[in-house]
């Protein structure tokens, strides 16, 4: 239990990214990740977008001032035709199964060395027309991720917690 608490705890936003390219290996065990991540009935209606090409990744920052000049970015999208529904109501879980997922990658990137940052920032039609999206698709959220730049560090907030009392009530 202490391993992964620690891996959760030293987790943290980053804002700088090196240009050195993450290794393929690496990209790929964070997609295995992300894969086994659980989605509502398990639907598994994400679809990620690995943006690599310079080009790509240019059309996106023109969009979303949030990706760091990252040397990967993680598009995670969802086909909310095919999410499981809520009960009783018009909504469905796409988002809270794209946040799964994304939270699954976050943590397999810092295991193998590597930083990222979970961005909301954007507007999902401006980013499916930078990037070719099909339609059907909504973009829940934006990952960039690579080595952390020399000075990258935590906000001055990351390690500030509210006390278990204040967030947790037993009833």
């Amino acid at each position: 239990m202490k391993d992964f608490y620690e891996l959760a705890k030293n987790r943290y936003s980053c804002r700088a990214y090196s240009q050195k390219q993450p290794e393929q290996e690496k990209i790929d065990y964070i997609l295995q990740c992300a894969k086994v991540a659980p989605t509502a009935r398990n639907f598994q209606p994400q679809k990620i977008f690995v943006v690599k090409s310079q080009e790509n990744l240019e059309k996106l920052a023109a969009v979303c001032p949030c990706t760091y000049k990252a040397p990967v970015v993680f598009v995670i999208a969802c086909d909310n035709s095919i999410a499981a529904a809520h009960l009783g109501d018009d909504g469905n879980f796409g988002e809270t199964d794209c946040a799964i997922i994304c939270t699954h990658m976050t943590l397999a990137a810092k295991e193998v060395g590597l930083d990222s940052c979970i961005v909301g920032w954007f507007v999902d039609k401006d980013v499916k027309e930078a990037l070719n999206i099909p339609q059907n698709y909504t973009v829940y959220d934006i990952l960039p991720v690579g080595y952390a730049a020399n000075g990258a560090a935590p906000s001055p907030r990351h390690s500030d917690c509210k006390d278990l009392s204040e967030t947790v009530e037993v009833i």
